[in-house]
């Protein structure tokens, strides 16, 4: 990739870009199209025939023919990149993480930080809060520790709680505003206080690890709603969310629904909004496909998952303190032979998606408009619009990455071993 400077009366240099291609965002596409950016804000995103490249001047992507420019990927569920596990990370390491995906493609990730002893909870927020701050992180996602022990995964027991409200307020406040999301087992004691303290301060309850049956999965979800609403939000912003739908809780039986059943018809209904991890080993990719019928992309957000292995060839590494073998891509606990977190990259899962027959156009939505929604963000990026921060990804007609700008930069290719 060489970009090259088309003169004109809008000068030229780094502050004016020019992508060409077919464009796919907001749950369409447009097959001949450009991106123009002017410093770190798209100007102008649609058809190439109305668009005048030499009045606009700047810098042109060389890409390839058949180009594909897709928003900047949000992913809400991420743990870690490139060697670097977000739990444990220190600041330097997080932001050498944090920037390998904003590399790969996902140029807005939240951190997600596992359950932990609570100063490790609070070193892990105080890390990320200052990269929330800088805006290279949409938040924080805290995973626990009020899960279920009996749907606790990867997650290491000895650190799961019943739900207190005390330590809630107390990470909520540390993380300044940063804390977007928490992930909590509706079942246990104390659960519906937890939901009603989250919403009053804007955090999105999310649903999982659990063991619950479907009547307490619904009623948690219907309480989750009515209290974001009574706070203000509306939209995908007002809906709680399932994390990573199906795994870490009972399956979907004919006779004894669970958490899957009540998660399912609050997305159908547009009250939920469901993560699906859409890499083909936490889901069959007939699940993945399956569920888009079932609820619509707009309900469904993609993500990783990902942990320090994403990015890096098999091998050994951790997640939070547990260990991790990395063998086929696929990342299992040394103790138990669960699935430790996901291994690729939010464009991987995009692909993989479409590759099962969601649309691309569907799986790209679930990928960026949704979870930039659900931050009630929508506003600011997920999507290729006019006023929206210039964040974008190139790829070819097979979806290889090619190029990645951000906030109107340029990014240089990811650095990590992609040989798996």
């Amino acid at each position: 990739m060489s970009p090259t400077d088309i003169p004109g009366p809008g000068g030229t240099g780094t502050s004016r870009l020019i992508a060409r291609g077919r464009i796919v965002s907001d749950g369409s596409s447009i097959d001949d199209a450009v991106v123009a950016v002017e410093d770190d804000r798209i100007e102008y995103a649609g058809p190439a025939a109305d668009f005048d490249a030499v009045a606009f001047g700047g810098t042109v992507l060389e890409l390839p023919p058949d180009a594909v420019l897709l928003p900047g990927l949000v992913d809400l569920h991420c743990h870690g990149a490139a060697g670097v596990d977000f739990p444990s990370a220190d600041e330097e390491s997080a932001r050498r993480g944090v920037g390998y995906l904003h590399r790969s493609g996902t140029t807005m990730p939240l951190a997600s930080l596992v359950a932990a002893p609570r100063d490790d909870l609070l070193r892990g927020i105080d890390v990320f809060a200052q990269l929330d701050a800088e805006d290279l992180v949409a938040g924080i996602h805290l995973e626990g520790p009020f899960l279920s022990p009996a749907q606790c995964g990867a997650q290491d027991p000895a650190h799961l709680l019943d739900p207190d409200t005390d330590l809630a307020m107390e990470l909520i406040e540390a993380a300044s505003g940063a804390l977007a999301t928490m992930t909590y087992a509706p079942e246990l004691p104390g659960a519906a206080d937890l939901v009603d303290l989250l919403t009053t301060h804007g955090v999105t309850p999310s649903l999982g690890h659990t063991d619950c049956d479907d009547a307490t999965a619904d009623a948690s979800l219907e309480q989750a709603r009515d209290g974001l609403s009574a706070a203000g939000y509306d939209g995908a912003e007002g809906v709680p969310t399932v994390t990573h739908l199906f795994n870490a809780m009972p399956p979907l039986h004919h006779r004894s629904p669970g958490p899957v059943a009540a998660s399912l018809r609050a997305a159908a209904a547009g009250g939920a909004v469901v993560e699906l991890v859409g890499d083909a080993v936490h889901l069959d990719p007939a699940m993945v496909r399956t569920v888009y019928a079932l609820v619509g992309a707009a309900n469904i957000a993609l993500v990783t998952d990902s942990m320090a292995a994403a990015g890096l060839t098999d091998g050994h590494y951790t997640l939070g303190t547990s260990p991790v073998t990395v063998a086929g891509g696929i990342a299992t606990l040394d103790s138990s032979g669960a699935i430790a977190g996901g291994t690729a990259t939010l464009l991987e899962v995009v692909c993989r998606a479409a590759s099962a027959g969601v649309p691309l156009e569907e799986a790209v939505l679930s990928a960026t408009a949704v979870p930039a929604a659900v931050l009630g963000r929508a506003d600011e990026f997920g999507s290729l619009r006019r006023g929206l921060r210039a964040d974008f990804v190139a790829t070819d007609g097979a979806l290889n990455l090619v190029s990645v700008v951000r906030g109107g930069e340029l990014l240089p290719a990811p650095a990590a071993d992609h040989s798996r």
